[in-house]
């Protein structure tokens, strides 16, 4: 089975590989085909990969290419996590709106607009070129801000493109073990949203559901990450737990100023902190330094740092050392299991609504728990959000239909109207202003006319 990987130079592919390499049934994967523009980049991931499979004898063979189209014929899977404009542009997106006052973050208002602008073109030519030279390929996309990426994928791919996010399955483990739920995977997560805008509502384990037992003890509701960054308080006014993006929305002042506060942005971390570990790889001297060790300091810095910002915001302290793990790996692996050898699971994805949640039409793409089978992802019927849910959900959904509407019209002035219409943008003017901002710096933004 062929797996092709787009973004294939990405600092994480080594996370996806190392899934792979514990996968020994029959029906795995024994090709990874890297694909990327930057063949530098490729070549220090590739040997990553070597150090990987080291002393794993039925190991995928893998191979790199730049050619989109060559990686892209015979895959049975692609996984698309790629990054237009690169951690410089991410870096770019923070600047410009934190200049005007408002978030830049890479998923999440004005910053998450500015990268879906740029990225959903390119996805969308992907999507066109996986139909015409993968017709029958499962397209498992990651590349941000996903859920509106994975909309815009689906408009050519229908339902053969599934979403997948690592924040709801972190969500559901970090519950579950406070719980003290010995098999995390035996519970079953009520959870509902958007991409980075979701709420846990309930987890049940043996048909009883243990969320207002968590609820109700203050102690153990702020003892895990999501306590510490919301407030115990909080989250007993929501009655239920919500997605650490949501962080942005209910405390935004704050994060905010601690952003523009910060030495340096999210982006231009990453950005720098890659950029050490790529060029130590072109280093002439870098045969002699084991690429695998260098890959596992810059990721361990990585993911310490995650929400550095947020976490100082609400003195939450340092990242519990069970969430420096990631996850996002093993929900696509589990997504390729379940359709390749049709063994049946449960995973929280992103695909089309069709109608499970009656505030939205059947091809908004949502968050929510999905049974897969060899047909695909299958959305399981969920309750209605209660009201306050369902309007930041709604406004977030017509704000994502604008940015597509954009990218289809290559309209400024529908542009405008998406940064504006959004509930982190507090005013018409500052839109106009952060389109002037995004176009003058980002060139793939030149099609807004």
């Amino acid at each position: 089975m062929k797996l092709t990987i787009l973004g294939g130079g990405g600092f994480r592919v080594p996370l996806v590989y190392g899934a792979l390499l514990g996968d020994h049934a029959e029906g795995r994967v024994t090709d990874v085909v890297l694909h990327d523009l930057d063949a530098g980049r490729l070549s220090a991931v590739t040997r990553v990969l070597a150090e990987q499979a080291a002393g794993v004898p039925d190991a995928p063979r893998v191979s790199a290419t730049t050619e989109l189209d060559e990686a892209l014929r015979g895959a049975d899977f692609v996984f698309s996590a790629i990054r237009v404009g690169g951690l410089e542009g991410r870096a770019q997106d923070e600047r410009v709106a934190l200049a005007e006052g408002v978030l830049g973050q890479e998923t999440v208002g004005a910053g998450g607009i500015a990268y879906g602008l740029r990225t959903v073109p390119v996805a969308v030519d992907i999507a066109r070129r996986v139909a015409r030279h993968a017709p029958d390929a499962w397209v498992i996309n990651f590349t941000n801000p996903a859920g509106l990426v994975t909309e815009a994928m689906s408009r050519h791919l229908g339902d053969r493109v599934i979403g997948i996010c690592d924040s709801p399955v972190g969500l559901g483990r970090r519950i579950a073990r406070v719980l003290g739920v010995g098999n995390p995977a035996e519970a079953w997560i009520d959870y509902v949203g958007l991409n980075h805008l979701g709420w846990v509502r309930g987890l049940r384990v043996a048909g009883r559901d243990e969320l207002p037992r968590l609820l109700a003890d203050r102690a153990l509701l702020g003892s895990f990450e999501e306590g510490k960054l919301f407030g115990p308080d909080w989250l007993r006014s929501l009655g239920a737990i919500p997605n650490e993006y949501l962080h942005y929305y209910y405390f935004n002042r704050e994060t905010v100023r601690a952003y523009r506060q910060a030495e340096q942005t999210r982006g231009a971390f990453l950005r720098d902190q890659q950029a050490r570990f790529y060029e130590e790889m072109r280093d002439p001297a870098a045969p002699t330094v084991s690429a695998l060790a260098a890959w596992d300091r810059t990721r361990a810095e990585r993911e310490a740092t995650y929400m550095a910002e947020n976490r100082e915001t609400a003195g939450a302290g340092e990242r519990d050392a069970d969430d420096l793990s990631g996850g996002y790996e093993k929900v696509a692996l589990a997504l390729m299991r379940a359709i390749a050898r049709d063994e049946r699971t449960t995973l929280i994805l992103n695909v089309r609504n069709r109608a499970t949640l009656a505030a939205l039409d059947a091809d908004a793409v949502i968050e929510v728990p999905c049974l897969v089978d060899a047909n695909g992802a299958h959305p399981v019927a969920v309750d209605p959000l209660p009201g306050h849910a369902t309007g930041l959900v709604c406004a977030v959904k017509a704000v994502e239909r604008e940015v597509l509407a954009a990218v289809d019209s290559g309209s400024r002035t529908t542009a405008v109207k998406a940064f504006a219409l959004h509930p982190l943008v507090d005013s018409v003017n500052v839109a106009r202003r952060l389109v002037d901002g995004y176009t003058a710096v980002h060139p793939g933004l030149a099609y807004l006319t």
